[in-house]
Parts: structure tokens; C-alpha cells; sequence
């Protein structure tokens, strides 16, 4: 039979490889799916992975598609190498979107006498609405030992619920034909653009800026070393006398603040109001992005731009294939299980055992080989 047997030392190579080979594997399972749905599998490849780089114009949807992934998997990943598992970053991303929606919509009274300078506070608030909303994760596990993966993941239904209270109530428009949404945000309040007649707008720069800033915490400050430790081995972390409580706060307010950044540039950017649909599973898909991205600042970038693509190629397998739009979420899945098993062997091989068949047993009555027969 087969059986898992560790290995000595985990390949370097292969932990590279190992996103690539999840790919290739995600890519493959995807061409069965596209026969057995009866699509051609060449055409449906070329909607995922070829259409969102053909223009300019497609260039600039990938953008806004991966740069919420990109700043949600970057706090993330420095939750999960410290060994703090948030899940709720979908819930900071609405929170830090309605904080950011409420700001824009208090400037609606100053009409256009607001500068263009508005747009700081508005994202400022953004950050503070999300590490405000991931601090209610590392307060009750900090006081109470909750565990922060259920109380995180609960809070992200509380966010929708209080999005819906405020889209359905006080906060909506009364000119918007009873429509549940907000005020579509004054032109001076929403994230400049990079480029006439493209959607792409100044999250791209914020977003590499922060690429850089990670880096350099992570991996050329004593912080970043200190919530490292703490992830990889806690004994030793206590021993060496760094915080775990810092570290809990760090990691969470760092990645709550990171979300609610990502929500308010997406509040006061390509929406430009406040709907239900806010919630877009960015917070989610970006778990898989931080891990596809081995946890490192740069591998993140290149896997927002790989889930990106699923985002854009589901949205085209819709309307040009008569897909489901389901099939980014299949694609996002099967990108994940097929790392979780190239990781697998990675750090396991499989080697083939006989099974062990049990000796016979002598019939009934008979005389045993006696062992003190040469003792005589």
C-alpha cells in the first residue's frame, strides 16, 4: 500500500516549483472541465489566462482586480507567519469600505469647494474602519482566548449585516428610486485615476509601495523578526522574551488595517457608492493568494495577478461561453487544493509497502517446534 513518508529535508526547488506545479495541474483539471461542459478547452483558456493581457484596457481591469488581493494577501501574510489565522479579512474590507464611503459622503455638503486632498482622510478612514474591526478579533483573544479564526469569520457576517442596515436605512439615497445604495460620491471624492479613459487609479502605486514596505519589515527589521519567531517557533519566542500579545496585536491590526485600505479604495474608486455587493470575496480569495505567493511580499504580487485573471476570465466565460460565473470560484479552489498537495509531497514521500499478511496458524492438536527441543 502507499504511505506518506516524511522526507529529510524538504527541497528548496520544489518549494519554489510548487506554485508552478499547482498551476499547470489547475490548468489541466480546467481543460477536462471545459470538455465535459462541452466548451472548446483552447478557447475557454484563452478567456482566462490570454484576454485580460491582449490591451490597455484589459491591462488596467487586471490592475483593479489585484490590487484589493494584493493589500488584503500582504497583512495576511504577516498574520499567518505569525501564526495569528485571520479569516475575517472580508469583514475589514466592507468595514473599511463604509468607513471610507461614510467620510466621502459627509464632503457632499461642501459640494465642489473640497480639493483633491479629500481623498487622504477618506482612505485614512478606510484603515482605521478595518484594524478597528480587527481589533475586536485581538481584543477577545487577547482577554479571552477566543479563537480568532471563528470570531474573525463571524464578524465578516456582522459587516454584511451592518452594510445592509446602513445601504437599506439611514444611509440611503432618496433620489435612488428605492434602490438600496447610497449617494454616488462627488467626483473631487474619488480616487484620482492614473490614466484618461482607464479605471486604473492610484491603489497600483500604493499598493507596490506597500509591497516594498512589508519587505522591509518583514525581513530587515527586528518587528518583523520578533512576529517571525513567535509564528515558527512560540517556545522559543517566549524563551527569547519577545511578546506574543504584541505580536497578536501587530499582526492583527496590521492586517485589518491593510483590508480596510483595500475596501476604501475600492468604495471610493471603482464603485463610487455604497451597495450591498461591496462584499466582492476579495478578503477570502486573497488567503489563497497569500499562500500561492508562499507568504513573501513579491511571490503575493505575481498570485493577485494570477487570481485577478480568474476573476476577469470567469466574468468572460459568462458572457462569451455561457459559463457560470461559479467558475472563478472552481478555478480559485482547485489553484488551492492542488498547492495544498504539492506542498505535501514536498515535505513527504510516497513509498509503496506490501501489506503485512500474518502467519498462518498451525491446525488444531498439532505439536509446536518446541524451542527448548535443542536443549535436551
Amino acid at each position: 500500500m502507499l504511505k506518506l513518508e516524511p522526507r529529510p529535508a524538504p527541497s528548496r526547488v520544489m518549494s519554489i516549483a510548487s506554485p508552478l506545479l499547482a498551476l499547470a495541474i489547475t490548468v489541466l483539471i480546467g481543460v477536462v472541465l471545459f470538455l465535459l461542459l462541452g466548451k472548446d478547452p483552447l478557447r475557454g483558456l484563452q478567456v482566462f489566462f490570454v484576454e485580460p493581457l491582449k490591451s490597455a484596457q484589459a491591462l488596467s481591469e487586471l490592475a483593479v482586480k489585484a490590487v484589493p488581493l494584493l493589500l488584503i494577501a500582504l497583512g495576511l501574510a504577516v498574520c499567518f507567519r505569525s501564526n495569528v489565522w485571520n479569516i475575517g479579512a472580508e469583514g475589514q474590507f466592507v468595514l473599511g469600505a463604509i468607513a471610507a464611503g461614510g467620510v466621502a459622503m459627509l464632503a457632499e455638503p461642501a459640494g465642489s469647494g473640497i480639493g483633491r486632498w479629500i481623498v487622504v482622510p477618506i482612505l485614512l478612514a478606510g484603515v482605521l474602519g478595518g484594524m478597528a474591526w480587527a481589533a475586536i478579533v485581538a481584543l477577545l483573544r487577547d482577554r479571552f482566548n477566543a479563537n480568532e479564526i471563528l470570531v474573525s469569520l463571524m464578524l465578516v457576517y456582522v459587516a454584511d449585516q451592518v452594510l445592509g442596515y446602513l445601504v437599506y436605512g439611514p444611509w440611503k439615497d432618496p433620489d435612488g428610486y428605492n434602490f438600496p445604495q447610497t449617494i454616488t460620491f462627488l467626483a473631487s471624492t474619488k480616487i484620482p485615476r492614473l490614466f484618461d479613459g482607464l479605471r486604473v487609479n492610484i491603489g497600483l502605486p500604493i499598493a507596490l509601495l506597500a509591497v516594498a514596505g512589508f519587505w522591509a519589515f518583514l525581513f530587515r527589521t527586528y518587528a518583523g523578526f520578533q512576529l517571525q519567531v513567535g509564528g515558527l517557533a512560540p517556545a522559543a519566542a517566549r524563551y527569547a522574551g519577545f511578546s506574543s500579545r504584541r505580536a497578536l496585536w501587530t499582526a492583527l491590526l496590521l492586517s485589518g488595517g491593510m483590508a480596510g485600505l483595500a475596501g476604501g479604495l475600492e468604495a471610493a474608486g471603482p464603485l463610487g457608492q455604497l451597495t450591498p455587493h461591496v462584499p466582492a470575496g476579495y478578503g477570502f480569495a486573497a488567503i489563497i493568494v497569500a499562500f500561492v505567493g508562499r507568504l513573501h511580499p513579491v511571490g503575493i504580487v505575481f498570485s493577485a495577478i494570477l487570481m485577478s485573471m480568474f476573476y476577469i476570465g470567469g466574468e468572460l466565460a459568462q458572457s462569451r461561453l455561457g459559463l457560470p460565473k461559479s467558475l472563478t470560484g472552481v478555478f480559485q479552489g482547485l489553484l488551492l487544493f492542488t498547492l495544498l498537495a504539492c506542498d505535501t509531497l514536498i515535505h513527504y514521500r510516497l513509498r509503496w509497502k506490501p501489506a503485512h499478511v500474518p502467519a498462518e496458524a498451525p491446525p488444531a492438536g498439532t505439536n509446536q517446534p518446541a524451542a527448548a527441543e535443542g536443549q535436551a
